[in-house]
């Protein structure tokens, strides 16, 4: 079978991740590469062997499938041109800026007939999946109570950083909290409403942020669902807690080191935290050889775009709650 020829739009800290990713995939082929004006793709394309190309344009006649890791509010304008091209497209997480632009992504890969593949990794990661597997066999009976935590420090640039420009990112719980929003609508259902609070609105001048937000599934379940970007560099941490009728499921990232200090840093964070994994293949490797498997027409997608919209739509109310106080209801977010 022909190896499927992927273009990586995109030379910063996500598309060099997803490269080492696609260069694992043996059925893939690294062909190009695009990247932006602080993020020329000359290093990245020399390392995979691709063609460095001038603009998008060039680098949709030389593909099959499109991997999106350009800043979020560049994903809709590139999902839409690779679709009409006739291309595949992985999109990074979130997979749009905001609910209207992630349904127009999907109606346009839709029309073209190609599919729309959303990067939320965490859906990968050995002990989330294997917390949901087990949800599904019934081994805690129904979700109740869902408690997720992503604890990072706040992602930096050399020459600024669009991470803090919530016009293009959509802050904190668009582009940190949105990888579990996503997982607590997997294990526990549609969210109804949600209620948060951000240190960031409560203090404009604040130098970071913090969020939490309640989810008020449609089930009864609820979810406590918290992100920071607080924390010192390198820390990463992750913890999750699944209470139901009849047990809890609980995985926390600390417990595979016995001591981890959190000491305040003495060098420049880096551009983007990474989560660890204790597999010997990176989740990124897996999700991105699963999503080659989808569009050869061999698996069914673990993670939709439907899926990644409802996401969107979410993190969408949390913002609403953040800036108004008051709950917000996912189902009149359009």
């Amino acid at each position: 079978m022909n190896r499927t020829r992927v273009g990586i739009v995109g030379a910063g800290f996500m598309g060099s991740t997803h490269a080492a990713a696609w260069a694992a995939c043996p059925q893939a082929r690294l062909t190009a590469i695009v990247g932006g004006p602080t993020h020329p793709p000359v290093r990245l394309a020399e390392e995979y062997g691709m063609k460095a190309c001038a603009d998008l344009d060039e680098l949709l006649d030389l593909v099959d499938l499109v991997d999106v890791c350009a800043p979020t509010d560049r994903h809709h304008e590139i999902t839409v041109r690779a679709a009409r091209a006739g291309c595949a497209v992985v999109c990074e997480k979130p997979l749009a800026r905001t609910p209207g632009e992630g349904a127009d992504m999907i109606a346009a890969c839709r029309e073209a007939g190609v599919p729309l593949l959303p990067a939320h990794v965490v859906r990968f990661f050995p002990e989330y999946a294997a917390a949901k597997a087990a949800v599904d066999a019934g081994v805690i009976g129904e979700p109740a109570v869902v408690r997720l935590t992503r604890a990072t420090f706040q992602p930096a640039k050399p020459t600024g950083t669009w991470y803090l420009d919530e016009a293009r990112s959509g802050g904190l719980h668009l582009d940190l909290m949105v990888h579990d929003l996503d997982y607590a609508r997997w294990v526990a259902g549609e969210v109804a409403g949600v209620q948060a609070r951000s240190v960031r609105a409560a203090r404009p001048d604040a130098r970071t942020d913090h969020v939490l937000a309640i989810l008020r599934h449609s089930s009864g379940a609820i979810s406590h669902v918290e992100a920071s970007w607080a924390y010192p560099p390198p820390t990463f941490r992750t913890r999750g807690e699944i209470a139901g009728s009849s047990g809890v499921l609980e995985f926390d990232s600390d417990r595979t080191a016995p001591v981890r200090p959190t000491l305040r840093a003495r060098t420049r964070p880096g551009e983007m935290p990474l989560p660890s994994s204790p597999l010997t293949e990176s989740p990124y490797t897996a999700q991105l050889r699963h999503f080659l498997d989808v569009v050869r027409g061999v698996a069914a997608p673990i993670v939709t775009a439907e899926d990644a919209l409802a996401a969107v739509r979410i993190a969408t109310a949390v913002g609403r709650s953040i800036a108004s106080g008051r709950p917000a209801n996912v189902e009149e977010v359009a």
